[in-house]
């Protein structure tokens, strides 16, 4: 007589809430990274927030969210034709507790460098921010190139 295999049964695995609870937010977090890219640097966290650009007749008009952000906080380049906007925020905490002093400080920087389109004017050029969200308003270089008049022979 052969006696039949020997099975481990463990039954039905458990729910448990906090391992759903660790996935949601891992869900999350790659929701946000891929929204909003961040990289480690030696001074915090580095973003790289996305940009709308959307060409009107006359101009420009470029729009990213800077959420938590001060507007004396940014900095907007043209070279040529790429916009550079940067942006750096610093929080500090301090806690003085019985016996010993806490401080922590988080930094934070975004950064984003895109080709335009088109050739843009510095001058007339405005950017407003508003509720975390930055809006530039560049206008087209309106290049008219001279008529050429051909003489008939």
């Amino acid at each position: 007589m052969k006696w039949p295999a020997k099975r481990s049964f463990s039954g039905p695995s458990r729910w448990d809430p906090f391992e759903e609870i660790r996935r949601t937010q891992e869900r999350l977090n790659q929701l946000f990274e891929d929204f909003m890219p961040v990289e480690e640097w030696s001074g915090g966290k580095l973003y790289t927030p996305a940009i709308d650009i959307m060409e009107e007749e006359d101009k420009l008009v470029v729009t990213t969210d800077l959420p938590g952000i001060n507007k004396e906080d940014v900095e907007i380049n043209l070279k040529e034709d790429m916009l550079e906007i940067s942006a750096k925020s610093g929080k500090e905490k301090e806690a003085e507790e019985e016996g010993y002093l806490r401080r922590e400080r988080e930094y934070t920087r975004f950064y984003r460098a895109v080709r335009l389109p088109v050739s843009i004017r510095e001058e007339g050029s405005t950017a407003k921010m508003e509720n975390g969200v930055l809006t530039i308003s560049l206008p087209k270089l309106k290049i008219e190139e001279p008529k050429k008049k051909i003489e008939i022979e």
